[in-house]
């Protein structure tokens, strides 16, 4: 791969890593709002999860199809928290890439002045 080559493959890496820092930032700013927290943090991840376990072990919510709407339910307030954790961490890596990509990117363009 030439130089060139290199260098539009360095722009898409780093274009691709400031959407995923746009990303994480936009889900910090979230997590710092009052409507936020209530909603979300207190109302679903909190109040929404702790009921849902409740009532899996109530004795009029023990049919099957109950039990598995239950389940969907749990596993949907862990997958949406999970999926905030994870555009956080994915933001935090492409902080990284960006400041490796931009080395590299300097590294070949100081190497084609002294070609």
């Amino acid at each position: 791969m030439n130089n060139a080559e290199q260098l539009q493959q360095l722009e898409v890496s780093l274009d691709q890593a400031k959407e995923a820092v746009a990303l994480k930032q936009a889900v910090l700013d979230l997590s710092k709002n009052k409507n936020f927290k209530k909603v979300v943090n207190d109302g679903y991840f909190k109040e929404e999860a702790a009921r849902l376990v409740l009532i899996k072990s109530d004795d009029n919510m023990q049919e099957e199809d109950k039990q598995k709407s239950i389940g969907r339910q749990i596993d949907a307030v862990g997958t949406f928290r999970q999926y905030l954790a994870t555009q956080i961490a994915l933001g935090n890596m492409a902080e990284r890439a960006i400041e490796a990509d931009e080395n590299t990117r300097e590294e070949i363009l100081e190497e084609d002045l002294s070609e």
